[in-house]
């Protein structure tokens, strides 16, 4: 009995933890808060004595798959596959599918699923790439920086959300819903402006394949396809002939977030006889033998409940559901690891006006684009639609909420950085590298000020508000 009592100590405790650590990740801010502590030690990794060596030489690791037998078989797969590629080009492509998959759910039934809806938060979200992408091309244009002007044109729903949380009610609900619906929609255009301008040389034969792939699965979807495993194998030869004809591979988990059913294998009515059939069936067999219950065929019979369940449920919530929170614990922190760790070897990364000729100013574009472009650009496509009625002000706010709401758009992180991973590509090595680490201290220090400036206008406006209503 003395030798139970620890073991039931130590069970008692991980089933403390466990629910605590449950609780923990439902809150709204907690996603947010992770991925900054993650920042913070990717930076003290990349710049400590002690670890920046193992930290850059981890990442650089090879993972190619490489069969040779000396006689001319050299085949290497995947191509030039690193641990920092393999987080980058295979497990993001999981983030793009769930991102693909969010997009898909609010176009079906959500905050974009019809026209009035989805009118202003788009338009807001147009606005909200193009002022940046213009203000970043204004101090580039002619230098080697001038590819890098998609980096400042996105928002990270995360931590917007994750302040908006902390602000509690100072923002009224209708804004937080407006933020949400632009970070999506302008999460669909910065898939476009990946899959558009920062690819490779393009191998027609390859992706003409793909192509084939795509509509052959679309056929399977159109038969009425409902297994999940013709999807998964379409989803791993789409990701290899987009890795290797040029297309950004994260591209392939867009693709196939569209194409997966989103209708489930049975309806109401289906499942209701289905599930009173299976549950007959475990009252016939009860008893049958001296198991206690579930004797063996209610297991088999317990387990066609759950496939009925399953099955109840289209294959696109339940992929979602399954992944996100692997995208959003384990994915994303990853990606802020290997990704947000810059070593500091010139103090000039922090002097973001600095201007060169020849370089540019990609700091200085950057920083700008996410903290004045942003909200500006946001607030005066809102305006222009609102004015021209095409879409209506969310209820409960004025103009300085909305701009102040709006700040918000500047916090850039996650996609800004994936973007700057991909620029500057055609520079020497040398140069794209600078560019590259000088571009993530400015989405670091341009996220981090626009969340801060849009915390502050908030609880400003939210003061001033009350005081209003006070004296009236």
């Amino acid at each position: 009995m003395a030798k139970l009592i620890p073991i039931y100590t130590w069970n008692k405790g991980v089933i403390k933890f466990n629910r605590r650590s449950d609780r923990l990740s439902k809150q709204p801010w907690f996603q947010g808060v992770l991925l900054l502590g993650c920042v913070i030690l990717a930076m003290l990794l990349a710049n400590l004595p002690f670890t920046k060596e193992f930290y850059h030489n981890l990442l650089g690791t090879n993972l190619q798959m490489h069969i040779f037998n000396g006689e001319g078989i050299d085949v290497a797969f995947p191509r030039d596959m690193t641990v920092e590629k393999f987080i980058n080009d295979i497990l993001m492509v999981i983030f793009f599918f769930t991102v693909g998959l969010e997009i898909k759910r609010e176009i079906a039934r959500g905050e974009l699923s019809s026209v009035k809806k989805a009118i202003l938060p788009v338009i807001a979200a147009f606005g909200g790439v193009i002022t940046p992408a213009l203000i970043f091309t204004a101090i580039n244009h002619g230098s080697a920086a001038a590819s890098g002007w998609g980096i400042p044109t996105a928002t990270d729903i995360a931590f917007a959300v994750c302040i908006l949380s902390m602000l509690g009610n100072k923002v009224p609900v209708s804004l937080k819903v407006f933020l949400t619906a632009l970070a999506i929609a302008d999460d669909l255009i910065a898939i476009l402006v990946v899959a558009l301008f920062y690819g490779g040389r393009i191998n027609f034969l390859l992706l003409g394949i793909a192509v084939l792939v795509i509509l052959f699965t679309l056929l399977l979807r159109r038969l009425g396809e409902k297994h999940m495993f013709p999807y998964v194998l379409a989803a791993i030869v789409v990701w290899g002939l987009f890795y290797y004809s040029g297309i950004h591979a994260t591209m392939s988990g867009v693709v196939m977030a569209f194409i997966i059913p989103s209708r489930p294998r049975f309806n109401k009515n289906q499942y209701v006889h289905k599930r009173n059939h299976y549950i007959h069936m475990l009252e016939e067999v009860d008893g049958i033998d001296d198991e206690p219950f579930p004797n063996g065929p209610q297991k088999h019979f317990l387990r066609k409940l759950e496939s009925v369940a399953h099955g109840t449920m289209d294959m696109s919530y339940r992929v979602e559901h399954a992944l996100s929170p692997w995208v959003n614990f384990l994915i994303m922190p990853v990606f802020a690891l290997a990704n947000a760790g810059v070593e500091i070897t010139d103090p000039s990364y922090f002097n973001i006006f600095a201007y060169d000729p020849g370089l540019g100013s990609v700091s200085m574009g950057i920083f700008l684009g996410l903290l004045i472009g942003k909200p500006v650009g946001i607030t005066l496509f809102s305006w222009i639609a609102i004015k021209a009625r095409l879409g209506a002000m969310p209820a409960k706010a004025d103009w300085k909420m909305f701009l102040a709401v709006a700040c918000l758009g500047g916090i850039g992180f996650t996609m800004s950085i994936f973007v700057d991973t991909l620029s500057f590509g055609d520079q020497p090595a040398e140069v794209m590298n600078h560019l590259r680490d000088a571009g993530k201290i400015a989405v670091l220090l341009g996220s981090v000020c626009s969340g801060l400036l849009g915390a502050v206008l908030i609880n400003l406006v939210h003061r001033l508000g009350g005081r209003g209503q006070a004296s009236a």
